[in-house]
């Protein structure tokens, strides 16, 4: 026997470890399966890419998108990570400090970074270094029924520096309920539910000077930010336009497309039925401006690679081929975001100049976008905003509300040694 295996090495046959002369490269690659669209595109990518070479083989796996944090997590923990790990990019932060990823600007090209639009740097940088980049992001608008503004004689506002005042839209808001049967004009997506709301009005917040979290020290804090006077202004004002009745529920998601609201604070993904259900009378504007000028979201997920990945460089070469523009625009097509790159948001028949979501896009690049405050306690600070947005949202005191709300946030950081030293990771 001993002498058959002598054999069977000295003729070339491979052992497990020993890859065989010419076989590809492994990448694992976790992706959260999400819309089946998006998974089919990153299906036929890999396919492209392996066609394209044949050096490397893309392993792709679908985590459930509901628990997908907590299983990867949990493979975090117990040192079992891919090579190339798709992430939410609010969770970005957390991951880094734990000290499961590893900074990836040294395995991207100049050339490719280059052409990535601020706010995907902006998305992926924690604490001067980049950990993540993603190829599409996200965008926040006001979307309007042009037909019901003109019959109260709005002014329509034709870009982020011409936004609606808050006074401003609230005296439209008026003036559009007063020829609505139930008074309801506005739609917040009332029916959505959890990150929502954060993602949502975290920018309102920082248009009227406040904020969620305050990330400039070496110890992020809400207090002072959160529970700001020009916070609790903002905060008071969606309060009075719930109390008045301006805010449909929209339990059935069809407030706007049937016509039964006048504008609906939305993202990019609602475009397409918008556009379906209005045609020309569509029109997509800023959020209005609390104060210092209109802010909008973005974030949305990334490509990150773990401090234990067996094949970075492999890992980070199919994340270029990802990011050229074809590849930017097959994702972004089937998911209707923006793309991520200068190049492809140019041949983007929705995002290119003159495009009908090119508001967006400027917003993006432009400096009006607010990332979600890239910080470890993120997290937990959006969900003691969710439950605040809830209290004020039932007619609570919006000053106290924050205030208690700024504590809590705030003592979990405090539970957490600032923060400021590295987590428990690998």
């Amino acid at each position: 026997m001993l002498l058959a295996c002598l054999v069977l090495v000295s003729c070339g046959v491979p052992s497990d470890e020993t890859p065989a002369a010419g076989a590809r490269t492994a990448v694992e690659v976790w992706y959260h399966a999400g819309q089946p669209g998006e998974r089919a595109v990153l299906e036929a990518q890999a396919e492209r890419f392996h066609a394209d070479q044949d050096s490397i083989e893309v392993r792709l796996r679908f985590l459930p998108e509901g628990s997908y944090n907590a299983q990867v997590q949990a493979s975090a923990v117990a040192g079992d990570l891919p090579d190339l790990l798709d992430l939410d990019g609010p969770y970005l932060a957390t991951y880094a400090w734990q000290g499961h990823l590893r900074p990836i600007g040294d395995l991207i090209a100049d050339t490719v970074l280059g052409d990535l639009i601020p706010s995907i740097r902006a998305q992926g940088t924690w604490r001067g270094r980049l950990y993540g980049i993603g190829t599409f992001d996200s965008g926040l608008a006001l979307y309007g029924n042009r037909r019901l503004l003109e019959a109260v004689g709005a002014r329509v506002p034709h870009g982020p520096e011409d936004a609606w005042r808050v006074a401003e839209i609230t005296d439209l808001l008026e003036r559009l309920a007063a020829r609505d049967g139930d008074g309801a004009v506005l739609d917040l997506k009332l029916n959505y539910e959890g990150e929502w709301f954060t993602y949502a009005f975290q920018p309102a917040l920082r248009s009227g000077g406040g904020g969620l979290l305050d990330t400039s020290g070496a110890t992020p804090r809400a207090a002072g930010v959160l529970d700001a006077p020009e916070s609790v202004s903002v905060m008071a004002s969606v309060q009075t336009w719930l109390e008045s009745g301006f805010v449909d529920p929209n339990l059935d998601d069809a407030a706007f497309t049937t016509g039964r609201v006048a504008l609906s604070w939305s993202g990019h993904w609602d475009h397409p039925r918008y556009r379906e259900a209005l045609g020309e009378d569509l029109v997509v504007l800023p959020l209005p401006d609390f104060g210092r000028g209109t802010r909008t979201g973005q974030g949305s997920w990334l490509w990150t690679i773990p401090v234990g990945a067996e094949e970075p460089e492999a890992a980070a070469a199919f994340l270029a081929y990802l990011l050229r523009p074809p590849q930017v625009l097959a994702m972004t097509g089937a998911n209707g975001a923006v793309p991520a790159t200068a190049s492809a948001a140019a041949a983007s028949p929705a995002y290119a100049p003159g495009a009908p979501l090119a508001l967006l896009l400027e917003q993006l690049r432009e400096g009006w976008a607010v990332p979600r405050p890239r910080s470890p306690a993120y997290p937990f600070a959006s969900s003691v905003f969710q439950d605040a947005f809830a209290a004020i949202r039932t007619g609570e005191d919006v000053r106290s509300v924050l205030a208690e709300a700024a504590k809590t946030i705030d003592d979990e950081i405090e539970d957490n040694r600032g923060f400021v030293s590295p987590g428990p990771g690998p």
